[in-house]
């Protein structure tokens, strides 16, 4: 049994909590740190980053812009990280 990854995304984003749902992950919102440190990956959009307080250093998994991004694209990248 695989554990279920834990996927922080941005309140803003969700068409891509969505579809991260639709494939099983389990999603979070990220309204802090402490959220960020639960995460496995996390997806933010890049102008929202300084906004949100959380600097990158905080995030120890991978971190997905998904600025110019479809709910699609970001979900493969998330797939191509865990697989």
């Amino acid at each position: 049994i695989t554990m279920s990854r834990i996927i922080g995304v941005e309140q803003s984003l969700s068409n891509v909590e969505s579809a991260l749902k639709a494939k099983g992950f389990e999603v979070i919102q990220l309204r802090n740190e402490q959220d960020v440190k639960k995460c496995d990956a996390c997806v933010i959009t890049g102008q929202d980053r300084d906004v949100m307080g959380i600097s990158s250093p905080v995030i120890e998994g991978p971190v997905i812009d998904a600025d110019g991004l479809s709910a699609d694209e970001v979900v493969q990248r998330i797939e191509k990280i865990f697989h």
